[in-house]
């Protein structure tokens, strides 16, 4: 638009210089077109100056926009033809959210980092001291009694199993989490894998009078799935003798599969104690316990849902909870169909 009143003046201009060629001859007309030339080479001057200012402010401008997005976003945004400080103040408004963000970030990772290096001390510290008990105790002259020896040696291994439990956990997430470990992905049928791990669990199972149920929503259909057979049968293992350790006496525990377009959903039922509802957003945390005493008593190690988590998703699928307290819990993730 400026550019356009600018060439306006200016033809206007070389026309009056023309006009006034030719009424020289008329003195007081060749005045007052005088007059009206100077007024027009004013406004000329003033809007040539501001239209020249306005385009280096808007090189400026572009130049400091660009500069700030490439510096802070990585990015170079070439949509834009018309730079103004507006768009500057945006972008800052922009860079001042983002740094706030990261920052909140870094605060909750910090706090975060400083937590579970806080579990993983408690939990390997606490099977530890037992192991330096039984030990010290049988030092102090308890190996006489066999049957003390007998007990203590027995208590002392199942702690030091158990610490061997949470070093290979956290190897297994450290590795998943870094993307290191690389998944044996096949075919195979999931169907089959569950009446596996139903054997493995069958004596744990039976300790409870738990039933295990595998329900198929079309009986005839048959589930085969493209993924990591083994890193699968650690998420089932984890998922059914989680139902079963935390089950009601005489309860069921019941694996649902149904098929939905290219995936294949796998859904671990039971009727069991439940988990309160605040706990479920942090339930798939590492070292994260919902009753932390009865959890140690069964032998977890506070690892296995967040293992379980991280596996579905290296396949690039999700995994979800429900549950409700005193009725059951109700866990189901995805793997892909063939």
């Amino acid at each position: 638009m400026q550019k356009k009143i600018l060439e306006l003046i200016s033809l206007l201009f070389v026309i009056f210089i023309l006009f006034q060629l030719f009424i020289y001859q008329w003195p007081q007309l060749f005045w007052w077109v005088s007059i009206f030339e100077i007024s027009l080479i004013s406004v000329l001057i003033v809007y040539y100056t501001m239209y020249f200012q306005k385009k280096y402010e808007n090189q400026l401008s572009k130049e400091l926009y660009q500069k700030l997005q490439q510096l802070f976003f990585n990015e170079h945004d070439t949509k834009i033809k018309e730079y103004k400080l507006k768009d500057i103040y945006e972008l800052i408004d922009k860079i001042k959210d983002e740094r706030s963000k990261q920052l909140e970030y870094f605060k909750n990772l910090d706090s975060y980092r400083k937590e579970y290096l806080g579990n993983v001390s408690h939990e390997l510290k606490t099977p530890l001291f037992n192991v330096q008990g039984y030990i010290s105790t049988l030092l102090d002259g308890a190996t006489e009694d066999p049957i003390i020896l007998n007990e203590y040696l027995k208590k002392a291994d199942k702690n030091i199993e158990r610490m061997i439990n949470i070093i290979d956990d956290l190897e297994t997430i450290s590795q998943l989490e870094s993307g290191s470990m690389i998944l044996d992905i096949e075919d195979f049928d999931i169907e089959s894998l569950i009446n596996e791990v139903f054997e493995q669990m069958e004596l744990l199972a039976n300790k409870k009078g738990i039933q295990l149920v595998l329900e198929k929503e079309n009986p005839n259909d048959v589930y085969i799935v493209n993924a990591d057979k083994f890193r699968i049968r650690q998420v089932l293992i984890n998922l059914i003798s989680n139902s079963i350790k935390y089950g009601k006496e005489k309860g069921k525990t019941t694996i649902w599969l149904q098929k939905k377009q290219e995936k294949i959903f796998v859904c671990v039922e039971d009727n069991g104690i439940g988990i309160d509802e605040i706990h479920l957003p942090r339930i798939f945390e590492r070292f994260y316990r919902v009753d932390k005493g009865r959890s140690r008593e069964q032998g977890g190690t506070g690892l296995g849902l967040a293992i379980v988590k991280h596996i579905i998703e290296a396949h690039k699928q999700s995994i979800t909870v429900q549950s409700q307290l005193g009725v059951g819990t109700k866990f189901q993730f995805s793997l892909k169909a063939v």
